[in-house]
């Protein structure tokens, strides 16, 4: 389906770092990373940030997602709670599965504040992941696979360099230049994730565990992961 204007502004809102689900507040180990000096400017963020897109997102969340949005699709409950459960397993440190738990469950309360009733079970489940509930708006809004894949993995993108930009710092001319250098990367991540069979799902990100497991005992800290 093709996407349409009102479908293209719903997708907007949900990749709009204002959305109302607190994703500010969390660095994925990023800030860890900055305070061992993994890294330390412009080149290294870029380096960290497009890895974990590569290795991480393009490998396990954009073909989760996927699942996701056709078990939201065909109505299929038992889909949907067994992609959201292999997602949040692959969380691999304790803050990083808080962090999931708590971007779904706000996202949930939202959607559900916003008439999308079927969100209502996952405002307060022990294990949710935020792409269980960005797959239900997507579907319900009617916003096709490759462009919901597509905002998901910006908004993440951009969430990390938000972070580094306040990490580091970075200058916000050097935050756009990251941006825009992560565009081919996120448009490679979408199209070969969106292919990858189920056996080929599967995260290698040893730094982001680490960094995320090391975060916790972190002496002085400003994000929550």
């Amino acid at each position: 389906m093709p996407l349409t204007l009102p479908s293209l502004l719903r997708l907007l809102q949900l990749c709009s770092p204002t959305l109302p689900v607190g994703a500010y507040a969390y660095s994925q180990g990023l800030e860890y990373a900055v305070d061992r000096g993994w890294v330390r400017d412009e080149t290294s963020a870029g380096e960290w940030i497009l890895g974990l897109l590569n290795h991480s997102v393009r490998r396990l969340d954009v073909p989760v997602l996927a699942r996701l949005y056709r078990g939201w699709q065909e109505t299929d409950a038992e889909a949907v709670q067994r992609w959201n459960a292999r997602l949040y397993a692959s969380r691999e440190a304790a803050e990083l599965q808080q962090e999931d738990r708590h971007l779904g469950t706000a996202l949930a309360r939202l959607l559900v504040d916003l008439g999308l009733n079927e969100a209502t079970s996952w405002r307060n489940a022990p294990q949710v992941c935020f792409a269980t509930l960005f797959s239900l708006a997507a579907v319900r809004w009617e916003i096709p696979l490759p462009e919901a894949a597509t905002g998901y993995a910006w908004a993440w993108t951009e969430n990390q360099i938000i972070a580094a930009t306040r990490l580091i710092p970075l200058g916000q001319t050097a935050s756009q230049r990251l941006l825009v250098a992560a565009g081919s990367a996120i448009a490679a991540a979408v199209v070969d994730g969106l292919t990858l069979a189920d056996e080929e799902i599967g995260a290698a990100a040893p730094g982001l565990a680490l960094a995320g497991i090391l975060h916790e005992t972190q002496y002085s800290r400003l994000f929550r992961s």
